[in-house]
């Protein structure tokens, strides 16, 4: 993909946003190598390699789910200013 003036300045309408004129030329290089890396990682073959999220293979490890009674919620209420049923009353702020 050819970066030039007329995609420079289709990409600032469309942005929203002005480069300055002596930075067009920095501003193209720089966008020309991008396109180009990613244009380099298209050509890579994956259909073998799984997809994952993170590239350090781990497990997580899942602790039981115990239900307990926490009295953090009463703790963290008796310092709010005001407080109903369990949760906090703010003011409102939209009408």
């Amino acid at each position: 993909m050819n970066i030039n003036d007329e995609l420079i300045n289709k990409l600032q309408r469309l942005a929203s946003l002005e480069i300055d004129s002596n930075k067009l030329d920095s501003t193209k290089q720089n966008l020309s190598e991008i396109v180009n890396f990613v244009e380099n990682i298209n050509t890579l073959n994956l259909d073998n390699i799984e997809a994952s999220f993170n590239a350090i293979k781990s497990e997580l490890q899942m602790r039981e789910d115990i239900p307990y009674n926490a009295e953090v919620r009463d703790l963290i209420l008796k310092e709010a200013p005001s407080s109903e049923n369990g949760f906090f009353i703010v003011p409102k702020i939209i009408e």
